[in-house]
């Protein structure tokens, strides 16, 4: 069932949502950073691994920074408030044009994130890179 309640809306530079900043392959909303900071003052340092869309949908996964192993083919897009946020390899390639941005919206996370049980969970927004953006993040790393 489709929640009409809900507006769809496109990401931009002037529209970038309250907190998100632009320039960097990976940012967050105010709500998203005040969720991470919860989340850390429980389990300490965390991370995240945006999902490739099996169980939990397109999540992006809080977990303790050590007890998540990544992988060799992982990327990290970034640092968000402390948190390293890694995705794929194949799913990086996939994406590598869009800015990801970490959101909170009303929900339970997925099964093993820790945003699970809040009744608020992370979700990623996404926007396009600007040429400009795409040719400065292209040089440095990832």
């Amino acid at each position: 069932m489709v929640d009409t309640d809900q507006d769809i809306t496109c990401i931009t530079d002037e529209g970038l949502p309250e907190g998100a900043e632009s320039g960097c392959r990976v940012t967050a909303t105010t709500a998203a950073r005040q969720l991470i900071r919860e989340i850390q003052a429980e389990y300490g340092a965390i991370m995240f691994h945006q999902s490739g869309g099996c169980c939990d949908g397109s999540s992006p996964m809080c977990y303790p920074k050590d007890e998540f192993h990544i992988g060799s083919a992982d990327v990290k897009l970034g640092t968000v408030e402390g948190a390293d946020v890694f995705i794929s390899g194949p799913q990086f390639q996939a994406w590598k044009h869009t800015q990801l941005i970490l959101d909170v919206v009303p929900g339970r996370g997925g099964m093993f994130s820790l945003d699970n049980g809040r009744e608020k969970r992370f979700l990623t927004r996404s926007r396009l890179l600007s040429a400009a953006e795409q040719q400065a993040l292209d040089q440095a790393s990832p």
